[in-house]
């Protein structure tokens, strides 16, 4: 993904973790070509001395593809320079909805067919 078309870190985005924000928009849902952060499934990231926690949501209870979303993460971000390990705690307050999408998402979701 070039910078021109990569959604924008959220406002929230805290010092040291820019280098696994960009990780992860490399991890895509494996249904459809759209990075987990576009989806709107990450709700946090935080970093204390290289130990990696991530606040993750899925789109339903029911995802087929947490297992392979949850892998994908851990294999990205140990690959992070100073990332030494990485927690990953699954999140359903909020829950998600369709609001959450950037409108990177959309626009590719509307090329699957996906209409939101």
């Amino acid at each position: 993904m070039t910078d021109s078309t990569k959604t924008p870190y959220p406002e929230q985005i805290k010092p040291g973790t820019e280098a696994i924000w960009d990780a992860l928009h490399e991890v895509a849902d494996p249904e459809f070509p759209v990075s987990i952060i576009d989806m709107g499934l990450v709700y946090a990231v935080k970093n204390e001395a290289g130990h990696v926690t991530i606040d993750l949501t899925f789109t339903s209870m029911g995802c087929p593809c947490m297992e392979m979303i949850l892998y994908d993460i851990r294999a990205r971000l140990i690959k992070v320079p100073g990332v030494n390990s990485v927690h990953i705690e699954i999140v359903w307050s909020p829950p998600w909805t369709h609001e959450k999408l950037s409108s990177h998402a959309v626009e590719q979701l509307s090329v699957w067919g996906v209409s939101v």
